[in-house]
């Protein structure tokens, strides 16, 4: 089995916690055990691979940034991507090569800093199309006060319910490609258990002179990791967020749970509506890419679950139908 692993926002902060270095590392040591259990149960020629997000973390960030602009100059949104990208793939890397040699097991743990080719004419570029969450969740409220002080920032509703279902946008461009693509097959081919892709990877283009020059944007991290599923020639993608299933009518009264939905169903919801483009929707849509690829299996679930998920006892399965 080649198993890529796409972790969710909840693997490294939870949305009530302020976000400091203890309580990530905590998060991500409660990441590592379940991951150090599932490899633990592989054998010699499985492959793990590892991708993750960093919409809160990268949010943050650029706050900090913001608020430190009249002593230090703030960097652009590709650097603020490559330092959470360094950030979390160190902190995934420390505690599951802890946890692994807690386990007795001799596994190799690097995280690489990993860009992804998107195009300078993506639509997510063009007006109010921006798509991709990132920072805190906020209150309507509070999403006026920011919006006073950076009437440039675009911010989008993406929860149904709750007080706090808004968050800034910005602009989600499509992957491309994997810019490190052969150096990390080979890691993957000799072993190693890969960290990369992280955040989405930091996007860059080709510019007319033929030479990679990073964008203001946050790719989708499942999207950007099916990429890599291809790259590794995974055949199973297993993405974790928090919660146990999908469901269709999220939020309303007739909300439902799937266990296993077709490509085709897939395709027939999400141009339904039933997956919002902040969350589930890159999510569902990462899958069906996946499957169209030619990938065996792919499982969105909670974080929680992954042991279960990947024995087929929860979770949602698409299927080629």
């Amino acid at each position: 089995m080649r198993l890529l692993v796409a972790l969710g926002g909840n693997a490294i902060k939870q949305a009530h916690e302020k976000g400091s270095t203890q309580e990530q590392f905590m998060n991500c040591k409660k990441t590592a055990v379940l991951l150090a259990q599932v490899v633990a149960k592989m054998g010699p020629e499985d492959r793990l691979i590892i991708t993750h997000g960093n919409g809160p973390q990268v949010g943050n960030l650029a706050v900090q940034q913001d608020l430190a602009k009249a002593v230090i100059p703030p960097q652009d949104m590709d650097v603020l991507g490559a330092m959470t990208q360094g950030q979390i793939g160190y902190m995934l890397q420390q505690t599951l090569d802890n946890q692994l040699r807690k386990l007795g097991l001799n596994k190799q743990v690097v995280a690489v800093v990993n860009r992804v080719l998107v195009s300078k004419d993506d639509p997510e570029f063009q007006g109010e199309n921006a798509s991709k969450p990132v920072g805190n969740f906020l209150t309507e409220a509070e999403v006026k006060e920011e919006k006073a002080k950076h009437p440039e920032y675009i911010f989008k509703k993406v929860k149904p319910t709750g007080d706090r279902c808004w968050r800034r946008v910005v602009p989600s461009p499509d992957p491309i490609a994997n810019v490190e693509a052969e150096a990390i097959r080979k890691m993957v081919d000799a072993g190693i258990i890969v960290i990369a892709s992280g955040g989405g990877g930091i996007p860059v283009i080709l510019n007319d002179n033929g030479n990679y020059r990073g964008v203001d944007a946050v790719i989708d991290k499942d999207l950007a990791g099916e990429k890599l599923a291809e790259v590794v020639n995974a055949d199973t993608f297993l993405i974790l967020t928090d919660v146990e299933k999908v469901k269709l009518n999220f939020g309303k009264p007739n909300e439902q749970e799937i266990s296993q939905m077709t490509v085709e169903e897939a395709k027939r919801y999400l141009g339904e509506g039933h997956f919002l483009a902040g969350s589930m929707g890159p999510k569902v849509k990462a899958c069906i890419r996946f499957l169209e690829w030619g990938g065996k299996r792919a499982i969105i679930s909670s974080l929680d679950k992954v042991t279960e998920a990947l024995e087929g006892k929860t979770g949602t399965h698409i299927v080629r139908g």
